[in-house]
């Protein structure tokens, strides 16, 4: 007699279930200016979760230095990743695959944690994970909300980018509009260094913007054609850069707080619009936010308003997990690992990869 039909399907799924709670994935991230290395178990309990920034040795500069991020990521990367193994009570032969951030960053920076991670997962004779840092961001929100449905509406913001992504199930998602010029963490940064505020940029506009008036200055909102689910900030940050300048050629004083309070409802009237926007072509019941930007109040009030007079789900992750973290990378590993999409030991770091 043949197998009861649907015998083998059961044997696959109890399978991936077993497979699915024994994983244990060491994330490491080294994209920009954060070495961060996290353990994830069973793609559920976060055993560790560790991050060494660099914002104050930066900030002096009022910005990252390309060169000075690789150099504290070789300092900062083998205790980093050894502390992380200790908090979560791990070895190296207890590991199940290395995840890694390959792209997109800073070329120095990626090819830090790239190496240590290849080196790791051949010694330990493991599988290496290849994480887009994108996707980590977006994966980051199932650290806490383990029931998401799918498909789901994402906005990722960050210093380098601005996407709408469709997530038709895990790994299966598409892009729906993107930033053409400066992203929207990009431009918070260029206008907190001109309003003389400080670096890291978007939570120093936030904090002015809370004392000023966001009706002073009328600042363009670029929606470009009608339709277009694609983002633009360059516009923005040169009228504000413009309304410094013509101040100050006039002898004018003009109040930081009222600039920045203005400047920062621009930007999230935008990215607000073309949420909603996304969501008339493609109704969906949980819409996911991600990325640094992620973090700023008003952008996370005004979706939610939003979004409950439409009754549909939101998310977000804690301010921790919205900057660059190894918990995110180690999340989206784990499903990168379940789907069997193992990196060669030739992977390479991807200053430029896309989506």
């Amino acid at each position: 007699m043949g197998q009861p039909i649907g015998l083998a399907s059961l044997e696959v799924k109890i399978l991936k279930q077993m497979q699915e709670q024994d994983t244990v994935i060491l994330g490491i991230e080294t994209s920009c200016d954060e070495t961060s290395a996290a353990v994830l178990v069973g793609g559920r309990e976060l055993r560790s979760h560790i991050i060494s920034s660099q914002v104050a040795t930066h900030q002096k500069y009022g910005g990252v230095v390309p060169e000075v991020a690789s150099r504290e990521h070789i300092l900062h990367i083998g205790e980093v990743v050894e502390q992380a193994l200790a908090e979560a009570e791990v070895s190296f032969k207890d590991l199940t695959a290395v995840a890694v951030t390959y792209g997109p960053g800073l070329v120095g920076s990626l090819l830090v944690g790239v190496a240590f991670a290849k080196a790791l997962a051949y010694a330990a004779g493991i599988p290496l994970i290849a994480v887009n840092h994108l996707e980590g961001h977006v994966y980051a929100n199932f650290l806490e909300h383990e029931d998401l449905e799918f498909p789901l509406l994402a906005l990722l913001a960050s210093g380098g980018h601005t996407n709408l992504l469709l997530f038709q199930d895990h790994l299966d998602y598409r892009v729906l509009g993107r930033t053409r010029d400066d992203a929207a963490g990009e431009a918070f940064d260029k206008v907190a260094r001109a309003l003389g505020l400080g670096y890291p940029g978007g939570p120093y506009i936030q904090k002015a913007a809370a004392t000023g008036n966001p009706k002073a200055f009328e600042f363009p909102r670029a929606m470009l054609e009608a339709g277009s689910l694609d983002f633009s900030f360059s516009g923005l940050k040169s009228a504000v850069l413009n309304t410094l300048n013509t101040a100050k050629m006039k002898g004018q004083e003009l109040n930081t707080n009222d600039l920045a309070a203005s400047f920062q409802e621009a930007v999230i009237d935008v990215l607000v619009k073309k949420a909603l926007l996304a969501l008339e072509h493609y109704p969906v019941k949980t819409f996911a936010l991600a990325g640094g930007v992620a973090a700023n109040t008003l952008l996370r009030e005004s979706l939610a308003r939003e979004l409950s007079l439409r009754r549909i789900r939101f998310v977000y992750p804690s301010p921790v997990f919205c900057t660059d973290n190894g918990a995110m990378i180690a999340m989206a590993g784990h499903y990168r690992f379940l789907a069997g999409n193992y990196a060669s030991w030739k992977l390479n770091a991807v200053p430029g990869l896309s989506l």
